[in-house]
This record gives C-alpha cells, structure tokens and sequence, in this order.
C-alpha cells in the first residue's frame, strides 16, 4: 500500500523546494471521511486515493491536482460537499474534484444514458482544466489494476469502457505508458484466455530473440559511430493488445507478426534524426509505403518520431522510430511533459492542437441528445490516427485515418455536404468511398440535385458528417413517417366510425399528452415508425371521452397493453409490449450480451448485439431500450469462426467438442487455403453467454485449433 510519505517523496524529486502542506492536509482530511470504509479486495478505502495520488506524483503534476487525487472520491462516496473542498483546499481543487465526481443523484432511463451523462459532464469539466482528465485517467488506471475484485459484468463492463473511452483519452494526451498498460488490462479482462496465452507466446518469443535484439542494437551503434552520430538505441517489445489488434485486422497468426521488437534510435537533434534515417536505409533496404515523417508533421496529441520497417539481418523486417531526447520524453508523458494545464501558461499554436479534439467533442456533446449517437462520436473522435489533406487553396484539414470525400465535404460546410455529388483527389475523380491519403489535394464537386443517402453512414467517418447525415435523414424519416401515421390513424378512426379531422382539432393534443407524447406530430410519427398503434389512440380517445371502463368496439384491434411481459426470445421491451421480436441475424446475440433493440416497420424489434457494426448505421429515433430475463428456457443460435490446421479429422474433432459442451450444431461449412490452414464456421445454439464460453473453451483445446472467434457480422 502507498504511503503519504512515498507521495511526498516523490513531489520532492521534482519539486525540491515545494510547500506540501496543502496534501497533507489532504490525506488528513480524506483518512478521516474514507474511515471505516474499505475496497472489495478488503484494503482500507484509502489505499485508492493514495495510490491515484501517487500515479499523479510520477507524472511530475502540480500540488493541486495531487490533492485532488487524495480527495477525489470525497463527495461522492462520502458526506463532503464541493463547498466545504472549496473552503479548506481552495476552488482549484474544488473544481478538479467537482469533474471527477460522477453524477449519481439523478436517475436515468437507462444504463447507456448514464455514462453518456458521465462522460459529458467529465468533458464539459476537462474543457474549462485538463487536469480533471489527468486525475480521471489516474483513478481508472488503478481502479483496472485491482479491477479482479469486481464481479464478472462489471469487470467487463469497466473493461470495455476504458478500452472506448480512457485508453483512446490517454494517447490523445500523448500518455504512450498509460494508453499501453490500459489496453493491456482491459484486454486481460475482456479476453482472459486469449491474453495469457498471446503473453505466454509473446514471452516465449522475446526470449528467444534476446541475442537478435542485442545484435541489431550494435549494429545500429557503431554504424552511427562511424558518423560520429552520439545516439541511444533501445530494443522495445509491443504491447499485448496492439499484437493482438494487429493480428485481428490482418487476420494473420502470430508466428506471421515479424515486429514483434521496435527498434528506437535516440539522438540530440532534428538534423542528426533525418542523417541517421539516411544510414539505416543505406543499411538495410526500407519497405516500401511504410515511411512516415511524424517530426515535420506531428501528431495531434504532439508526438514528433521518423517511423521507417526496413528488412534487417537475417531478412526479417524491423520497424525503428528515430526521435530526440525531448521527442522521447513527450512521446512517453505527453502532455505532462509541458504543464500545458498550469494556468498563465502561454502555449505556441502546435501546441494548441492538440486540443482540437476536445473543441470537437464540446461541439458534439452540446448537439447529440441520443446516448448511443453521443458515446459513438466521443469514441471516433478519439480515434487516434489522423490523415492531413489540403483544400485548392492549400489549407491543412485534419482526419481520422479511414476518412472519405464526404467527411472533408461535411468539413468545409453542411450544404457542401448535403449536395456533394463527387469528388477530385488530385485532379483525378475518385468514388465518394474513396479513403483520404496524407498530402491528398481534394476538390468537392456539388450539385442541388443530389441529397445524402443511409448508403453514406457506411463510409463516413467523422462525427460531424455523420451526424448531418443522420440529422437530414432524421427529417426526411420524420416527414415520410408523419405521413404514413396520419394515413393510418385516419384508416383506424374511419374503422371505429369515428371522425379523425374532428379528433385532430379538438382532442389530439391532450391524447398525446396522456400518451407521453410533447405534440401531436411526435404522436403521429410514433404511430408511422412503428412505436406505438393507431388503435392504442384510438383506444386512448375514446376511454378519455366515455370513461375507463368503456367497452371496446367489435371492430377495433385488441392490443391492449401488458407491462413486462417477456417475448418468447426473453425480451423485455420498455415501453412496448405485445410485439414482434427478431433476433439480428448479423450478430446472432445471446443472453448475457448487451443489446439494443431497432423498430423495424412492419417486423417489430430487430435485436442487436450493441457491438454490431450494423447498429451504428441504424436510426437513433428507432432505438428502444431492451434486456434480457432470466426465465426463459431458449437456446440461441451463434456463429464462429475456427481456423485450424489442415489436417485429417480436424471437422469431426472440433464437431465433437462442440456436441461434448452440449451444444447442438446446426450448421456448418469448411474451406481450406493455400497456407495449410483450415477455416470452419459453424452455427451452434447455446443457452447463454457463459454457455457460449463453454463451447469455446472445449474447441481450443482441440490439439491444431489455432483460432477461435466470435462471429460480429455477417
């Protein structure tokens, strides 16, 4: 357990003359309120503001914001108030502390528009002092350290959150060593068999190729010895998670990753960093397409390296990052290399980019009313990858990697975008789904006679276009669906001989009330997207005019409304019962995974797992919030992916893991490939998810199964 004193220790290493009393006081004051109170691994409470203050101390932060890590779960786990912080420690602290606390007196509608909520408030709190996040990231980094106490959805949930959220939050500071030991955690808690076997095999690897490592470092050394270039060279293994990721995209195995190890050469300055690139390519030949200059453009969160993969001894490729010392150290610390949240700081314009994201997400958070929207545009736009393209006239815009023509239309203006109908990259047309390459010269080609289509969700990739996109398709649905819901509604008034145009200018608008509706318009869209029938208004009319107790018409559809009423798929619908329900065939969910359920007009619910790539696309106003009970005796269909060796008896000894894991297979189909390497996808139902992991764990300790995974989309 961390110690006042190892805090203090470490101020001092930084700050040799500095007055700590502000934290002392601060550890008093948080033993005091936190007494009695202990984790779930059964440590003291204070054992974690301790160690958050700590975290923070080694990023070298000033005394306010280590006293805010020592106070920073007071008020919301405890009876302190931010006016008493504010008295004794000052409103700097106050405040860091007020943006770290989560909003919990206020009931929400459902779990998603609590974080949503969360993560606004933590956005709104970082844009007025960036040390609110620092403090954020260094009590989720301890709280993903001991994350092992935490029941298994909860450990999931946190997990999944902090690699959307924290981690991507982390690298936009340019924190390299918390983004890396984030993601490392989180994906030891998401996919805890695969982590530790990839670890294991990594590990194995690395000590393999100890002999390689120190050979090519003094290659390196005395090559640039020779041109009397004074440099450090370091030998790096990747991270777990990024090995694993590039494994996923690439769909390739790991005795197919050759850089396993990233070469770093660390000199003093710009000049001797493109010298020593000259050397290493007269060296080894480079690859191709695979030199990026990060020091002449640098990153956004101000990462400045040369990234170059060469083919090294032995003919094996090596990636190697040559930086200076100063390079070195933001690269690992980021913005805390700078104390760019000191106040009175006066910071240069590169600097300043690196806060253009969080420009980005105040916009965003102030226009997306929708949870799920809301959370999907924080999460592209920490997307850490970013491609610089030029207008005509030679203005920089900045993209995520992935982006197309229609994000740099939507960039430039919303009408561009709305009637964009193509696009010269260059000075040559290319397709709208086109993907923005660094140095690309872009020219939008509009016409009033083309509008944005769904089609165009798929392929845009900034926030701001998709939610134009999004808002002009809003508002064409809303028009079509007002339409279709006066039609019905009308068909249904004239069924039960009743006068719809009388209705709409007498009674409507206290029936959409009652209904929970805030206009009449909102009540007739609803009736046209499928949410609620127009014999429910009907029903609700009437019973408003006659009385409760008035009986029905013969002629009226009986719909009467049950509450929660569970679907023979075992789902609850809030606020819609008596309806259809569909298990999306593109994800194929299962209890126990979170899901989201899409009105289909005419199908009822379509319900997605809420990971599905397809639910990004779908429209927000037909979302509906849905879960899973725990009474139902259904199995489930669920697709994966096995890839083997190619070898005799493989079908039938996977088959059989299946059936010994009591699953039945409904189907299943084998290709073979060229590399020796078999891929079978199978259709097999489970009860549930820990079913599922059942009938997961039986395949891969099947000798020769050398991947297993779960089906996304198909």
């Amino acid at each position: 357990m961390i110690r006042i004193n190892d805090i203090l220790d470490q101020i001092h290493s930084y700050m040799p003359d500095a007055d700590t009393s502000l934290v002392e006081k601060a550890y008093v004051y948080s033993a005091k309120v936190h007494a009695g109170q202990t984790r779930l691994s059964g440590e003291p409470y204070l054992s974690h503001p301790l160690a958050v203050a700590f975290i923070l101390a080694q990023q070298r932060l000033d005394l306010a914001s280590i006293t805010a890590g020592l106070l920073h779960d007071s008020v919301e786990d405890t009876l302190a108030t931010i006016e008493e912080l504010e008295k004794m420690f000052g409103r700097d602290v106050a405040r860091i502390v007020d943006g770290v606390t989560k909003i919990s007196q206020i009931e929400f509608q459902s779990k998603i528009q609590k974080q949503a909520e969360n993560i606004r408030k933590m956005i709104l709190a970082m844009s007025k002092d960036i040390r609110v996040l620092l403090v954020k990231l260094a009590d989720r980094l301890h709280n993903m350290r001991t994350l092992q106490y935490q029941k298994h959805h909860k450990r999931v949930k946190i997990a999944r959150e902090t690699l959307d959220i924290y981690a991507p939050l982390a690298s936009r500071l340019g924190i390299d060593w918390m983004k890396r030991e984030l993601e490392d955690l989180a994906f030891s808690f998401l996919y805890p068999e695969e982590y530790h076997e990839l670890r294991q095999e990594v590990e194995t690897r690395l000590g393999q190729r100890k002999a390689y490592v120190e050979e090519v470092k003094e290659i390196i050394s005395k090559k640039m010895a020779e041109y009397s270039l004074s440099c450090r060279v370091l030998g790096r293994p990747k991270h777990i998670y990024s090995i694993y990721r590039k494994m996923r995209r690439q769909n390739v195995t790991i005795d197919e990753i050759y850089d396993l190890i990233a070469f770093r050469i660390i000199l003093k300055s710009v000049t001797e960093c493109y010298e020593a690139l000259g050397i290493v390519h007269a060296l080894w030949k480079p690859v191709p397409g695979r030199f990026k200059d990060y020091i002449s453009l640098p990153k956004a969160n101000m990462y400045q390296s040369l990234h170059t993969t060469v083919i090294g001894p032995y003919g094996e490729r090596m990636e190697i990052q040559i930086r200076t010392e100063e390079m070195d150290k933001i690269a690992s610390e980021g913005i805390a290399a700078h104390w760019l949240y000191k106040e009175g700081k006066v910071i240069s314009k590169n600097q300043a980019r690196q806060f253009d994201w969080l420009k980005r997400l105040m916009e965003w958070q102030k226009e997306l009313e929708d949870p799920r929207e809301f959370l999907e545009s924080v999460r592209m736009d920490l997307f850490p990858d970013e491609v610089y393209v030029l207008t005509p006239n030679g203005e920089i815009k900045e993209f995520p990697t992935g982006a197309t023509p229609i994000d740099f239309a939507y960039a430039i203006h919303t009408e561009v975008g709305h009637h964009c109908a193509g696009a010269k990259v260059n000075g040559k047309m290319v397709p709208l789904k086109y993907k923005l390459q660094n140095g690309d010269v872009v020219q939008i080609i509009t016409s009033k006679h083309h509008v944005p289509s769904r089609d165009w969700l798929k392929i845009a990739k900034t926030s701001k276009a998709r939610a134009r996109i999004r808002q002009w398709i809003k508002t064409e649905e809303r028009e079509k669906s007002l339409a279709l819901g006066k039609d019905l509604c009308s068909r249904e008034f004239k069924k039960n001989r009743l006068d719809f145009n009388e209705f709409l200018k007498a009674e409507a608008e206290e029936i959409a009330r009652s209904l929970s509706f805030k206009t009449v318009d909102d009540m007739l869209i609803a009736a046209g997207y499928g949410k609620i029938s127009p014999a429910q208004i009907v029903r609700k009319y009437l019973r408003t005019k006659h009385g409760e107790d008035y009986e029905l018409h013969q002629t009226e559809v009986q719909t009467q409304t049950k509450t929660k009423k569970p679907s023979k798929e075992g789902i609850l619908i809030h606020g819609h019962d008596d309806i259809m329900i569909h298990l999306g065939k593109c994800c194929t969910p299962v209890p126990g995974d979170e899901v989201v359920g899409y009105i289909t007009r005419g199908r009822g619910v379509t319900i997605h797992r809420e990971t599905c790539p397809n639910v990004s696309a779908l429209e927000p106003d037909r979302k509906v919030e849905v879960q899973w009970t725990t009474d139902n005796d259904v199995n489930y269909p669920v697709k994966l992916n096995v890839v083997t060796a190619d070898q005799k008896g493989m079908l039938a000894a996977v088959s059989n893991a299946i059936s010994a894991a009591e699953a039945n297979i409904l189907e299943a189909k084998v290709t073979t490939n060229p590399d020796q390497s078999a891929h079978f996808t199978f259709v097999a139902e489970v009860r549930d998810g820990e079913h599922l992991k059942k009938v997961v764990s039986g395949i891969k300790k099947v000798g020769g199964v050398m991947r297993v995974a779960r089906q996304a989309s198909s």
